[in-house]
């Protein structure tokens, strides 16, 4: 039975672990953290195979890779710094490629943030499955899709050249 089990979780694993792997590199902002929080993630679901069932593993899976990013950042100081005066102006800068922009993006946003964008508009989960796998309100959804979006504005608008 084990032999069964384990070639049933091998053959899930195979089919999901690059689309969690980019999904956890959206959350994380680099490669390294992301495989960490991916390989947690698998390794939590493996000890618990048996009870899963195979049509809410995904949404199980998803769930434990969300609470293994944030428990990952639970502690850490925040990266904002306050500054007395606002810098002036940036020069024009060339157009950057869309991906390191959207990495940028992201990781100006909390990680609670960074986890609704990513579940809402990445994974394409509706308001009430985002809210549902991270265990919070849709009206906590909402509006922190909201403040994401509005800190996300400056780094997407089309001055930056990306749409």
């Amino acid at each position: 039975m084990a032999g069964t089990t384990d070639s049933g979780f091998a053959v899930y694993f195979a089919d999901r672990v690059a689309g969690l792997r980019r999904a956890a590199y959206l959350l994380t902002g680099n490669w390294h953290d992301a495989e960490d929080v991916v390989q947690a993630a698998f390794v939590r679901l493996y000890g618990v195979w048996h009870r899963v069932r195979r049509d809410t593993a995904d949404a199980y899976l998803r769930k434990v890779m969300i609470n293994v990013f944030l428990s990952s950042k639970r502690g850490q100081p925040a990266r904002e710094h306050p500054v007395p005066d606002l810098p002036d102006l940036p020069a024009a800068q060339p157009v950057a490629d869309d991906r390191l922009v959207l990495r940028h993006a992201l990781a100006a946003l909390t990680p609670h943030q960074r986890a609704v964008v990513v579940l809402r508009y990445w994974d394409g989960l509706s308001v009430a499955e985002t809210a549902a796998a991270l265990g919070i309100s849709q009206g906590t959804v909402k509006s922190q899709l909201h403040r994401a979006v509005h800190a996300l504005r400056p780094y997407l608008s089309e001055d930056r050249g990306v749409r």
